[in-house]
């Protein structure tokens, strides 16, 4: 799925950056979604990142000759030190700046055995959290906003996860 703002671009030659980035998330066994918590990174606050100082997805671009599988498994053995069992593809996000390959993926360990190598912190948000775009960063000492894109996927995610488990319960 792509948002609507791409339909133009099917016909050009794409110089954008490609980039993979990953809804990281864990869930207790209850399996209610409004329970599902998401890993995030606090982008450091410097000029000529993209989001400075926003709450982002962990992710990168993808390198020459590199799969968005690979670039996904890469980015987050590089910036956390975590190495997923599994990666699920759940969106193309194209903007006129970026083409985002979005997976999801469970956190199967818990945060304190991750080690934050990029960024300037990282959290668990509830969907609360998501909810409301921002959080609270103990780095930062101040509440700061989850970037765009990357807050629309979550609310997309969160939506999609809801309307499963309806029509479980139908």
């Amino acid at each position: 799925m792509t948002d609507s703002s791409s339909a133009h671009f099917s016909n050009m030659p794409d110089s954008r950056p490609a980039v993979a980035i990953a809804i990281l998330y864990q869930q207790p066994h209850n399996g209610d979604p409004e329970t599902l918590q998401f890993l995030m990174q606090l982008r450091d606050d410097i000029p000529g990142i993209a989001y400075p100082g926003h709450w982002g997805f962990f992710g990168g671009h993808i390198e020459p000759g590199e799969t968005p599988d690979d670039a996904m498994r890469r980015e987050l053995l590089e910036e956390i030190g975590y190495e997923p069992s599994m990666l699920s593809p759940f969106d193309i996000f194209e903007t006129p700046q970026s083409i985002r390959h979005v997976y999801t993926t469970p956190l199967s360990v818990p945060i304190s055995q991750l080690d934050l190598r990029e960024g300037w912190d990282m959290a668990l948000f509830s969907a609360t959290d998501v909810r409301n775009g921002e959080r609270f960063s103990s780095q930062a000492n101040q509440v700061k906003p989850i970037g765009k894109p990357h807050h629309e996927l979550l609310l997309r995610f969160l939506d999609q996860e809801n309307a499963m488990k309806q029509d479980l319960n139908k």
